[in-house]
């Protein structure tokens, strides 16, 4: 009987792992799924040497067949990217400049948010749709033929769009199918189709999430309601939340049922409250970064920043790649973190966490005294950067003085914003006790510094000086079941 473990650290390393598909792809269906021509036209055409594939987990049992096609008809180097830093639906720019790429082919689902360091190329699964089942689902659900529908849809579903525009577009002249919006995209160019032409100056042209629709002149989106194609999911819930006051209706490719969906955003709604007003009573904000890849991340980084800043509360940025309970339950001293992440992973539903999770747009309702809360609700940071059609300018740092107000959650009084120059410490005095309207009050710093003073383990001491310096010894050599030299335990 061979042993499973090792004590050589050679054949550990040379040691193989069997990766097997997880569904049924027939390597003749590749290049019908993967459009393997089409991704071979894009490396040859601009002449790319290093090409990084992209795969989420269920594609990447079909890289290899994959990769195998593509090698035959281009010269380039591939590299398969899998367990990407973030989530999968985006585009993991940094991995693939870990290998020196030109480019990169997203495969997959994907949220379409905008890139900006390299070339690149989305694939989509080409999912099974019952055509006529669908388009039959969206009689029932609008038999008025003059409704005015905006038809939405998952990426994988895409390439029956045009098909379904011929079926319903005769008889329904009031819908509206949107398009992908990949002009950020090297490798990949959908136009418009003909029905989606302005025609006139004053249509309307709306975009969302990746998506592109023209509305009827003198419409706006609350007019109209929206049929989308594809499984419940973060495409649908974004669209549900930042579109709140539109009726929905969907349609289950894998079911070929059609339904109205329910008013329940309104609860969801509610939920989101309940984080904001956990957000006002926080007094040190975790920044967590959750992509490197979308665009004007950094930017939308310093604008939180100065918004807690103004607030009069602390904040500390945390880089750790893909989130969970554990990581975030080490930095108890962190009362709110707030997730820069792309749209579809900005809604984590944090009830599991030991601390709420919540998004740019709740932590600058309620630190951005200027933004009020409302019926609009934005998903997508990039619409809170100035330019954007939801920014919202920061409060004038010379007007922004404390205010107070009472705790929705708790009842305590609370208070926010900066400290005026007449109440400010004097620079000569270091003490922490300030005058203010006649009364002696403390000035807590309420930073992570202080709460860590406070507990009873601060983790390992360092002792800076007090340990002797040694000169460098050989370690033990092997894996850790078993190091050379060690007696093997009967």
């Amino acid at each position: 009987m061979t042993d499973a473990f090792s004590s050589n650290p050679e054949a550990v390393l040379q040691r193989g792992v069997d990766v097997t598909s997880g569904r049924d792809a027939p390597l003749e269906n590749v290049e019908e799924l993967y459009q393997i021509k089409k991704t071979c036209d894009f490396i040859n055409h601009n002449g790319f040497k290093k090409v990084a594939l992209q795969f989420p987990d269920e594609v990447l049992g079909d890289s290899v067949p994959i990769a195998t096609e593509i090698e035959k008809s281009t010269s380039a180097k591939l590299f398969i990217l899998g367990d990407t830093s973030y989530g999968s639906c985006c585009v993991d720019e940094v991995a693939a400049e870990h290998v020196g790429a030109d480019c990169i082919v997203h495969y997959g689902r994907a949220c379409l948010s905008p890139t900006t360091r390299l070339p690149l190329m989305y694939v989509f699964e080409r999912r099974p749709v019952d055509l006529e089942k669908c388009a039959s689902a969206f009689r029932e659900l609008y038999p008025d033929t003059q409704s005015h529908v905006v038809v939405l849809y998952d990426v994988n579903y895409a390439h029956i769009i045009d098909d379904l525009q011929a079926l319903l577009a005769p008889a329904y002249p009031n819908m509206v199918t949107s398009t992908l919006l990949l002009e950020h995209c090297h490798g990949y160019r959908e136009q418009p189709s003909g029905h989606e032409d302005p025609g006139e100056p004053d249509n309307r042209v709306v975009r969302q999430f990746g998506r592109r629709c023209v509305l009827k002149a003198g419409l706006g989106v609350r007019d109209y309601d929206v049929f989308f194609i594809g499984p419940e999911g973060a495409v649908l819930r974004n669209f549900m939340m930042t579109w709140n006051r539109c009726r929905f209706s969907t349609f289950q490719p894998s079911t070929s049922a059609g339904r109205a969906e329910s008013p329940s955003i309104n609860r969801a709604l509610m939920k989101r409250y309940y984080a904001i007003e956990r957000a006002k009573d926080a007094g040190v904000v975790g920044i967590l970064v959750g992509t490197l890849g979308v665009a004007d991340y950094l930017t939308i980084i310093q604008q939180l920043k100065e918004t807690i800043r103004r607030a009069g509360k602390k904040s500390y940025m945390f880089a750790m790649g893909k989130i969970n309970v554990a990581k975030l339950a080490n930095f108890q001293e962190i009362d709110v973190f707030v997730l820069i992440a792309c749209p579809e992973n900005s809604l984590l539903d944090s009830s599991d966490f030991y601390k709420p999770v919540v998004t740019p747009f709740e932590m600058e309702v309620a630190c951005n005294r200027n933004r009020e809360w409302s019926e609009d609700y934005v998903t997508d940071f990039r619409n809170l950067l100035p330019g954007g059609q939801s920014h919202v300018p920061l409060a004038n740092e010379q007007q922004a003085g404390e205010e107070t107000d009472v705790s929705l959650i708790t009842g305590a009084l609370r208070k926010q914003g900066l400290w005026s120059d007449e109440d400010a410490v004097p620079s000569e005095d270091p003490s922490s006790l300030v005058l203010r309207n006649q009364t002696l009050t403390v000035a807590h710093t309420n930073s992570a510094a202080s709460y860590l003073a406070g507990r009873s383990w601060q983790g390992l001491e360092r002792k800076l000086g007090e340990t002797a310096v040694v000169k460098a010894v050989e370690g033990r050599r092997g894996i850790a079941i078993a190091y050379e030299g060690e007696g093997k335990s009967s």
